[in-house]
């Protein structure tokens, strides 16, 4: 692999062993990139770059900047780029690089390393041992409700007006307050479902070294009607992955009025740039000291 378009995918650090010894690409040897391609390590200043060669006529600027509008070919590129990172990094560190991250030939990929050297270092000492879990939490819809004496041929349902005086017929003023009632319980169960979501993240960001809460999911994106209250990414030792996701089934039978989700685990995607300063959204787990901490 040396002229030609480029994709990049992950960083990892350059052992000196044989490429063919490297535990990323060992792992990826039945796997291939978003063109089909094998990927490959580049090596360069005590790092190394896994990346595959893509076609011009697909990853060019121009080509490529009409093929992002593609939701449909954008969704299966990430989905490809994804799974070369989380293959890679299942027993390695990896540090994946931005999604469409294309160079020119073997070159570029040096220089990419070059210029980022200090960086992807820096990341690669933070992170190594660590992986990332995700966590969703859904307000979960509320038991259906048997309707009360006399709702049926309430001033809502066919025929109410035909029939105002009839025995059990609900009157403007009962339904106006059944439908008040029904809002106040609507509004105390989201009050509910969102300080249970609070104390969710607080629990799991004490199992953490670093928390990094994400605006919730858009479901017209996402697919799920039901509101997302939690959306989170979880930054744990390979070795306390266990314990964490068994606590994580632990609050999620405690808190009926949640449906908890746990995903992972995954590539540190959301803690690989390290901030002068944390940000309101992220926390640090009041046990941990030192330089575990990133966000993205």
């Amino acid at each position: 692999m040396t002229e030609g378009l480029r994709y990049a995918y992950a960083v990892v650090r350059d052992t000196g062993t044989p490429e063919a010894a490297l535990d990323a690409l060992t792992a990826l040897e039945e796997v291939r990139g978003v063109a089909g391609e094998p990927v490959r390590a580049v090596r360069h200043l005590g790092l190394a770059v896994l990346a595959g060669a893509v076609p011009a006529e697909d990853f060019d600027e121009g080509p490529l900047r009409r093929r992002l509008e593609d939701m449909a070919w954008l969704e299966d590129m990430a989905r490809a780029h994804q799974r070369v990172v989380d293959t890679a990094g299942a027993e390695s560190c990896v540090i994946p690089v931005r999604l469409a991250t294309v160079c020119q030939g073997e070159e570029g990929l040096r220089r990419m390393l070059a210029t980022g050297r200090e960086r992807f270092a820096s990341a690669l000492d933070r992170l190594e041992g660590r992986v990332e879990w995700g966590v969703k939490a859904y307000a979960a819809p509320p038991p259906p409700q048997e309707p009360p004496a006399g709702a049926a041929n309430g001033p809502d349902s066919p025929g109410a007006s035909d029939s105002p005086g009839a025995p059990g017929a609900m009157s403007g003023r009962d339904y106006l307050r059944r439908r008040k009632a029904q809002r106040q319980a609507a509004e105390r169960r989201w009050g509910d479902t969102e300080e249970d979501a609070r104390l969710v993240h607080h629990t799991l960001s004490g199992l953490a070294e670093r928390a990094r809460l994400h605006p919730p999911q858009d479901p017209r994106l996402s697919g799920v009607s039901d509101r997302n209250v939690l959306n989170a990414a979880y930054l744990v030792r390979r070795e306390d992955s266990a314990a964490f996701a068994e606590r994580v089934g632990e609050l999620a039978g405690r808190t009926p009025e949640l449906r908890v989700e746990l995903t992972g685990p995954w590539a540190p995607y959301s803690f690989t740039a390290q901030d002068e300063t944390e940000s309101a959204d992220e926390t640090t787990a009041p046990h941990q000291t030192g330089d575990a901490g990133a966000d993205r």
